[in-house]
């Protein structure tokens, strides 16, 4: 339920209300109406959160006390490795209402803790112990931070009098920037080290404030190991009262933007901050027949199918988009929940609209940055809100849908079975993942990102997940186990073999029986970086790996896996997959020569200074050019 803030300034904050949060701990009272001046049709109501019963607490230590604020705060999924420093805290945990998920390497958990929060809308827990454990977390904290998610680190770290004494795992300003990691910043939007049971009351105030807030929200609570022991006595406990309301933009502006839009003809640029207005998103465009574009991440959320569907954008995308935006360029595009970075524009000149952007989204410093010198009207606004009200000022009369260029797939010629080739294994899992069930699925970073963007078909939202900011390699992998877990289903991670040798968690979903699928396009190769430095004439640099047999590695842990040679085999193991109760692996040899789709992206190479001819790069100027471009 997207809900709105007003803080003591009485600015708009859109804040999301978990509604899952347990019966005791948050109730919800009527209260009238907002003035309609400050804000149109909004739902109007008191939260009043109790955080700890204060009759609960006398017998509590501060680990108890922060596991079970946790669970009041709507968290049921903890996902870390333990160790010694928070043997205490990982035990408080492990006996809450939390379902804890013990993990191989503390990167992976943070994946999977990121994936569950987009598979579940309910934040989650990252715990590891001090020193390795927190440097091991922080790849995939700095995921949670860039892909939006709700995600909470628990650390250990040394108690106070053994610091700058040389402790197992020292964890301080010694040994440790406090800067960034233990304190709020770039990586954490709230961090602090908890050195007395007194400064819970507040900590919790600011953690249940930045849980409610719009986007994503990543802090870091650090408690000493001898902290973690101590008895929560004489603390009065915080009774958070909030106004929540519907967001939306001011009625001025929205105003303006119905103007702007409905005078002449638009475009819509659909981005994964959209994902939850689907439905407004569909009805604007059936209303106006406008042209309708997705990033990577925004796939789905319009369907893929439909015929005012262009293609997606960026990385992997479609040259469908690329022949409407040179053939019938809309004057001006409405920008829904995208920050327009580089995996979804490559900062391309040919997808600014001759009378520029209409750009909304929840973060105000998002719209104007990726393309600084178009001309932008930026509104913050919960995307949803936002369309609710536009489409109140539609005109009467709707616009005649023009005929639009839509992605197509391209054609399959015969192939001599073996090896199988990418595009072949996308057909398959297309008709029997995509089509077949009902599964998540996830595509890692590199060639697996490109061939499942490009040809891959979605017609729902939630059902499609990649990283387009940060991009590390084994975030699927090891995130697919979050997936699958907070959605308590299928979710498929569509992977390469570098980073099923980087860090995949299988281990862990055979122990919790969690009934992940990962299909592998095993080439024994890093393929993306081998084929960009082919493409870029440079020679020497080796990015060959040895074979591998995943399917033999999955079942020696414990899990189920089959090998796939032949191109005629794939929709039997794909089905035996998807019909499979327990962890399944797809290992698939795949020809590694076939080049990763790129006609969508080779039009734009011009903004980064080259050309592309083939298979030649001849350059136009001294702008470095980076593998996803080539």
């Amino acid at each position: 339920m997207s809900q709105n803030y007003t803080d003591s300034n009485s600015q708009q904050v859109t804040t999301e209300v978990y509604q899952k949060l347990p019966t005791n701990s948050t109730k919800y009272i009527e209260s009238p109406s907002r003035d309609s001046h400050q804000l149109d049709h909004l739902e109007h109501q008191r939260v009043a959160q109790t955080l700890l019963p204060n009759d609960a607490i006398s017998t509590l230590t501060v680990a108890e006390a922060i596991a079970q604020m946790l669970v009041n705060l709507g968290i049921s999924s903890a996902f870390g490795i333990a160790g010694g420093a928070m043997a205490s805290l990982w035990n408080a945990l492990s006996n809450s209402k939390m379902q804890v998920l013990n993990f191989r390497h503390e990167a992976g958990a943070a994946f999977a803790a990121v994936e569950a929060y987009f598979a579940s809308d309910r934040p989650t827990v990252v715990f590891t112990t001090a020193g390795p454990g927190i440097t091991n977390a922080l790849t995939g904290l700095f995921a949670a931070r860039g892909e939006g998610a709700k995600v909470i680190l628990l650390s250990a770290c040394t108690s106070a009098p053994q610091r700058g004494r040389w402790a197992i795992q020292e964890t301080s300003s010694y040994t440790l920037p406090s800067g960034g990691i233990f304190t709020s910043g770039a990586l954490f939007n709230y961090a602090i080290t908890v050195e007395s049971a007194a400064q819970l009351p507040q900590v919790f105030r600011k953690l249940a404030l930045g849980l409610a807030q719009p986007g994503g929200f990543v802090a870091h609570l650090s408690i000493p190991t001898s902290v973690q022991t101590s008895l929560v006595e004489g603390i009065s406990w915080p009774q958070l009262d909030v106004d929540a309301y519907q967001i939306t933009a001011q009625t001025e502006k929205v105003a303006k933007s119905a103007q702007l839009l409905f005078s002449e003809s638009f475009a819509i640029w659909v981005g994964f901050g959209a994902r939850n207005a689907a439905d407004e998103i569909s009805k604007l465009a059936e209303k106006t027949g406008v042209a309708v574009m997705c990033s990577p991440r925004g796939k789905g959320i319009f369907p893929e199918n439909h015929p005012q569907f262009v293609g997606v954008t960026g990385l992997g995308g479609d040259a469908s988009v690329i022949t409407y935006m040179e053939k019938q360029p809309p004057a001006r595009t409405l920008v829904l929940g995208t920050r327009l970075g580089e995996p979804t524009s490559f900062w391309s000149p040919t997808m600014i609209p001759a009378k520029g952007f209409i750009h909304v989204d929840i973060d105000p410093e998002v719209p104007g940055v990726a393309y600084p010198h178009a001309h932008t009207f930026s509104i913050q606004s919960d995307i949803k809100a936002y369309l609710q009200e536009l489409l109140k000022h539609l005109p009467e009369t709707p616009r005649p849908t023009e005929l639009l260029p839509n992605p197509q797939p391209e054609p399959i010629e015969p192939g001599s079975d073996y090896p199988v080739r990418p595009e072949v294994l996308m057909a398959a899992i297309q008709k029997i993942v995509v089509e077949g069930s009902d599964a998540i699925v996830l595509a890692e970073c590199g060639n697996s990102f490109t061939w499942s963007t490009h040809c891959l078909r979605f017609t729902e939202p939630h059902r499609y997940r990649v990283s387009t900011g940060v991009g590390a390699m084994g975030h699927t992998v090891t995130g697919v186990i979050g997936a699958a877990q907070a959605c308590r289903g299928k979710a498929v991670a569509i992977v390469g073999d570098g980073a099923m040798l980087m860090n995949n968690e299988i281990s862990t979903a055979v122990k919790y029986k969690i009934p992940a699928v990962w299909i592998v396009l095993n080439d024994a190769r890093y393929n993306m970086c081998h084929q960009g430095m082919k493409i870029l004439g440079l020679k020497g640099a080796d990015a060959e790996i040895p074979p591998t047999n995943f399917a033999m590695i999955a079942r020696g842990m414990g899990a189920e896996g089959v090998g796939v040679l032949r191109e005629s085999d794939l929709e039997a193991a794909l089905k035996q997959a998807i019909a499979s109760q327990v962890p399944f692996v797809v290992d698939v040899i795949i020809d590694p020569d076939r080049p990763a789709p790129s006609g969508g992206r080779n039009k734009s190479l011009a903004a980064q200074g080259v050309k592309a001819n083939g298979s030649n790069i001849i350059k136009t100027s001294a702008h470095q050019v980076s593998f996803p471009l080539v």
